[in-house]
């Protein structure tokens, strides 16, 4: 009996610690698999914005939200350096640029091969950029105000583009552009497959091909778009990042809970009154963008009671721009005088704003023919803005100051690319928008935004003041830059004077992600690209 119980026994502790072995094991192999899961996850950086994309193709859209996703999926000739705006090379390795300013010459990286297996070569420069010259402003916006039109137009600035063998080509200019090289690093103009155009003609906006860090793979309307590592990116090592998914969450309070319980990894747009939370959680952590933007209210100046100068100086002595960023920027934003902010060479900070004074506006009202008020629009953005995190309530600020002179303002709004659509097209009396430099240089600003060859693109006032093109295209002309700024400086003075914005702020954007990614810096020009970023 005891032999037998003894034999039962050990028979009974085999079979036991055979089980724990293989639980043991189990465990082993599902812990391995949980690690594997958790770099899978890490190696998928979700990003969260206000607004969706209008199309992806970056050549036919002006709205930060398409270009940021694009700046990801192409490349351009020439790029920015990671914290500013100074000329670094990309598709282009190196450039010549003739005596007189009129011919530049690019070397192009050999190898590289668009996201559709297809060559990239200077054929494929010169194909991008005969596209756009033979467009117009509806079809490419940003190429006719950042080279003064299109080809059959006399302001146009660029004469010819041709490929000088596969991997050099050459631009020939009508005059000289001291922006140039900072205008063609911008990304509107990137470089996209010839073959991809001509496969999906309209529908490239939905299908972009490129030679940038990520491939597109999906896109669901209002809700994401997914983009996965390009494998042969020409930048040995980079992409790190396998996926990176764009989502749409209009409201700041939502992106910000969704961040909170890891719904997504980084996110723009952050309440400025958040800041606090965000800075006390050590699970995350506050990225600040560099402000190179402009808040702006626009009136159109070819609408109504708008066509008038004197009216236009009311509206702007009417506007508490402090009580604004007291209420909606905690402290993040300044008031913007000028169209362009302190930190572009060639600020005029000699300026004086229109001061907050309603009797004043009351006065140039009468003046104007219009002692009792007059009705208008007013159209709020849907989308939260870097530069102006809630349109809705800075309009209804906006319409309370109106209403104090009796100019009875209705707030419309419309979804985002309709908005933008209805706006280019002069529709709007008056509209909330803003701007983000794309280059650092002030013809970036004024030129592109102000200027009557950049009407029905960037231009979105309809304003046009023959003076103030003169000095203008004089300051792209000559490339002293003393001169220039002083040429710039002049312009400003004008455009005080016309009235064709109410210039409302200048942000310090503010994103808050988790605190393990590295390798992001968030850029001035507002548009990111994520080759180098990666989770710790």
């Amino acid at each position: 009996m005891k032999k037998k119980w003894l034999l039962a026994m050990l028979v009974f502790l085999l079979a036991l610690s055979t089980a724990l072995a293989g639980c043991g094991k189990s465990e082993e192999t599902s812990g391995e698999k949980n690690n594997d899961q958790e770099k899978s996850a890490q190696s998928t950086l979700v990003y969260g914005r206000g607004g969706d994309s209008v199309s992806l193709d970056p050549a036919v859209v002006t709205d930060g939200e398409s270009l940021k996703v694009t700046k990801n999926i192409f490349d351009t000739l020439l790029d920015y350096n990671d914290g500013d705006t100074s000329i670094q090379p990309a598709l282009a390795t190196e450039w010549e640029v003739s005596p007189d300013g009129l011919t530049y010459t690019f070397k192009l990286r050999q190898g590289v091969k668009f996201h559709d297996g297809t060559d990239f070569n200077a054929e494929a420069v010169v194909f991008n950029f005969e596209r756009w010259a033979n467009g117009n402003a509806d079809t490419f916006p940003y190429y006719g105000s950042m080279f003064g039109g299109y080809k059959n137009d006399e302001s146009h600035v660029i004469k010819e583009v041709k490929a000088v063998d596969e991997y050099t080509v050459q631009f020939v200019l009508k005059r000289p552009q001291a922006p140039f090289l900072k205008n063609i690093a911008m990304t509107p103009f990137a470089i996209a497959s010839p073959a991809a155009i001509e496969k999906y003609g309209d529908k490239f906006g939905e299908n972009p091909v490129g030679t940038g860090p990520f491939v597109f793979k999906e896109w669901k309307r209002n809700e994401r778009i997914v983009l996965e590592k390009n494998e042969n990116y020409w930048l040995e090592g980079y992409p790190k990042l396998k996926q990176l998914i764009f989502v749409s969450i209009p409201d700041n309070s939502a992106r910000l809970n969704a961040l909170l319980k890891g719904e997504i990894d980084l996110m723009e747009d952050l309440n400025p009154a958040d800041l606090k939370q965000i800075e006390g959680n050590k699970d995350f952590k506050i990225f600040k963008r560099p402000s190179m933007n402009v808040g702006y209210v626009g009136l159109t100046a070819t609408r109504g009671p708008l066509k008038n100068k004197l009216v236009r100086q009311a509206l702007n002595h009417a506007v508490d721009k402090k009580a604004i960023i007291d209420a909606f920027y905690a402290g993040q934003a300044e008031p913007a005088k000028n169209p362009l902010p302190p930190s572009i060479p060639g600020y005029n900070d000699e300026i004086q704003d229109y001061p907050f004074d309603l009797e004043k506006a009351k006065q140039l009202l009468a003046e104007a023919g219009y002692p009792n008020g007059f009705e208008m629009e007013l159209w709020a953005m849907p989308v939260p803005r870097p530069y102006m995190p809630d349109g809705q309530k800075v309009a209804e600020a906006i319409q309370a100051n109106f209403e104090k002179i009796g100019v009875k303002a209705k707030i419309v709004t419309y979804e985002w690319a309709t908005y933008l659509d209805k706006a280019a097209k002069g529709e709007a009396d008056a509209f909330l928008l803003g701007w983000t430099g794309d280059n650092g240089d002030a013809d970036n600003f004024l030129y592109a935004l102000l200027d009557k060859d950049s009407i029905g693109s960037n231009n979105y006032t309809y304003y046009s003041n023959d003076e103030l093109h003169k000095i203008l295209v004089e300051a792209q002309t000559i490339s002293d830059e003393n001169k220039r700024i002083e040429l710039y400086k002049k312009a400003q003075e004008i455009i005080k004077e016309d009235a064709p914005w109410i210039p409302l702020v200048h942000s310090t954007p503010l994103l808050a992600g988790k605190a393990n990614i590295e390798g992001f810096n968030p850029h001035p020009t507002g548009s990111d690209k994520f080759t180098k970023v990666e989770f710790k």
